[in-house]
């Protein structure tokens, strides 16, 4: 077979410039007809069409030939540039729900951060009203505490004392110390009363042996009574007040307790009488019975402003707390008081000088009965005398020799009685108060020849003895007994 040779073509002349019957696109790449951009795509680079060479003249690219038998040049197809889609940013959706990171779903309700889900058997019905599936036990009662029993109300942390030896009689002064001390190593907060008591603070002593306020006033009353032979009467209450209107009311070797609450106050004062209050005397108890307030009760049922009209101002404050148990005044720990007092007054205005030295005479008698009980003397007297106008005369007077005797003292009240010069006025009360107390073995006796004075003494000490033994009425002066 012969090989075919192609025929050399003949020179085409060059055609005549043939108008374009539209816009001629720009030589490069064409995109395809009817692709848009989608927004949010983006364009992936395009290779550079290349086209093959031609056996001959090739028309420039992009200019249709002009009709005739001249053969149409040979084009390489270029692909269509290839969109890549890519996803816009944002949340993907998914076919399935998606939990969110550090959640695991459950089939069932979600549960709450921090809160365990029990294991209940059964269904569990949804939260919100509507009728339960069925009968569901509850997660779990709440352990409620239950009422509790009634306690007792918790007793005053202040305790009133009065010492007193079985047989009766007044308390030595060795034996007084000897109680004090004894209450000093329960509590520090101690408040001497001679010539026969205390008070006591033992909030202390309560926490540090573990008692409460009855347990520990039996403590102290047995360790009184095996050391020294001293019962003692004991009145426990929240204040000072309270506590010594609770050792007057209670009975020998006993306890009286005021609960510190505000209803046992209210009733251990409500039937108590006027006069029963520190710091209302016969005068202001008659005056406030004339207004018909005859009763702490009645007194704490008062307006405040109804109790100052009638007392004062400061007197009507006062009055009107301690109704309502209240007292400011706190323990004030101190050895024994340097001075014994006593006080007499009348019932009417005293007016005859005669009375009033009888007064005087009484007195004397007593503070010197309790300064010998104590092993004491005093150096001096202080008279004070109260009048009707509401007036006071105070005068001292300084022993010649410290002295217990009652006919010493009797005769120095006197002269300071008649230093006065009273005449006719109107005393309303009197006071006589012994100060500069010393122990008796310390003080120095001037020795006499007279034995009127040494037998006056040795009747006394043999009056002071039946009073120890039978008690402080005894033996009395005829004129006090008249």
């Amino acid at each position: 077979m012969t090989p075919h040779t192609a025929p050399t073509p003949a020179p085409v002349p060059t055609p005549a410039p043939v108008p374009a019957t539209g816009p001629v696109p720009a030589v490069g790449p064409v995109p395809a007809a009817g692709s848009v951009p989608v927004p949010g795509l983006v364009r992936a680079p395009v290779p550079v069409p290349v086209l093959a060479p031609a056996t001959g003249p090739v028309p420039a690219t992009g200019l249709v030939p002009a009709p005739g038998p001249v053969p149409a040049p040979v084009l390489v197809p270029v692909p269509a540039p290839v969109l890549v889609p890519v996803p816009a940013p944002g949340p993907v959706p998914a076919a399935d729900p998606v939990p969110a990171p550090g959640l695991v779903p459950a089939t069932g309700p979600v549960p709450v951060p921090g809160l365990v889900r029990a294991s209940v058997p059964g269904p569990v019905p949804a939260p919100g009203p509507g009728p339960a599936a069925g009968p569901v036990p509850a997660p779990g009662p709440v352990p409620v505490p239950a009422p509790a029993a009634r306690r007792p109300a918790p007793a005053g942390t202040v305790l009133c004392l009065r010492f007193r030896p079985p047989a009766g009689g007044p308390l030595g002064v060795d034996a007084y110390a000897g109680l004090l001390d004894l209450l000093g190593g329960l509590t520090s907060v101690v408040q001497a009363l001679p010539p026969d008591g205390a008070l006591a603070d033992v909030r202390g002593a309560l926490r540090y042996f573990g008692r409460d306020t009855a347990g520990l006033a039996a403590l102290i009353r047995v360790r009184a009574l095996a050391l020294y032979g001293a019962d003692c009467v004991i009145g426990a209450a929240p204040n000072p007040m309270l506590a010594r209107m609770a050792a007057r009311e209670a009975a020998p070797g006993r306890t009286l307790l005021v609960p510190d609450t505000p209803d046992a106050v209210r009733e251990f004062l409500a039937r108590k009488p006027a006069g029963a209050l520190d710091g209302i005397g016969p005068k202001a108890a008659r005056t406030l019975c004339s207004y018909g307030l005859d009763s702490v009760g009645r007194i704490a049922a008062a307006p405040l402003a109804t109790l100052q009209r009638i007392l004062g101002a400061r007197a009507g404050r006062e009055t009107h707390e301690r109704a309502h148990g209240i007292d400011r005044t706190p323990v004030v720990p101190g050895a024994a008081a340097r001075s014994l007092g006593a006080e007499r007054r009348f019932d009417r205005d005293e007016l005859d000088p005669v009375h009033q030295r009888r007064a005087l005479l009484s007195l004397t008698e007593e503070l010197g009965a309790r300064l010998r009980a104590q092993g004491q003397v005093c150096r001096s007297l202080s008279l004070t005398v109260r009048c009707a106008d509401r007036t006071q005369l105070t005068r001292d007077r300084v022993l010649p020799e410290p002295t217990a005797h009652s006919a010493a003292l009797t005769a120095t009240a006197y002269g300071i009685h008649a230093g006065l010069g009273l005449q006719r006025a109107r005393v309303r009360a009197i006071a006589l108060r012994a100060e500069g107390l010393t122990p008796a073995e310390r003080a120095a006796h001037q020795l006499s020849f007279d034995p009127e004075d040494d037998k006056a003494r040795r009747i006394e000490a043999v009056a002071d003895r039946l009073r120890a033994r039978f008690g402080p009425t005894a033996v009395t002066r005829g004129t006090l007994a008249a």
